[in-house]
């Protein structure tokens, strides 16, 4: 399997400072800030790239999970809000809401609760992120 590369700088002071970050790809490359990151300002953060990166892995997973199961998706949207918080003296991403909506012709409410369920389980973001809540709201679209 292939390895996948990532690459941050930072400059300066921690709320005066500023980085960038590029993906090994070539598809991304940003500026970070202690302002985009704690306060409202422009620029990316570690935190949205993590639900980016768990959105797209569990909406594969739950292709896959559902492609095992018989059925093609027309198309599964997925949006994940990650949650930073202050533990004591630390910050911590302390939980992760994922929100889908699934189209799959010929595929039951329930079946797909079950199916959405295992992808949240299995897909390897989320089991990177053992240590973080992980809530899911499913839905079936027609």
């Amino acid at each position: 399997m292939p390895i996948r590369n990532a690459k941050a700088r930072w400059e300066g002071g921690l709320q005066d400072g500023r980085g960038s970050l590029a993906l090994g790809s070539g598809a991304f490359e940003g500026q970070y800030s202690f302002g985009s990151r704690f306060e409202e300002g422009s620029g990316t953060n570690p935190e949205e790239l993590i639900g980016a990166a768990h959105a797209a892995c569990f909406s594969m997973a739950l292709s896959a999970v559902l492609g095992r199961a018989g059925y093609e998706p027309r198309s599964i949207d997925t949006q994940a809000r990650v949650h930073l918080d202050r533990e004591g003296e630390a910050f911590s991403i302390t939980a992760i809401e994922l929100s889908t909506e699934g189209s799959v012709p010929g595929l039951s409410e329930e079946e797909f609760q079950r199916n959405a369920d295992d992808a949240k389980r299995n897909c390897p973001v989320s089991r990177a992120l053992g240590g973080v809540d992980i809530k899911l709201d499913a839905k079936l679209s027609s």
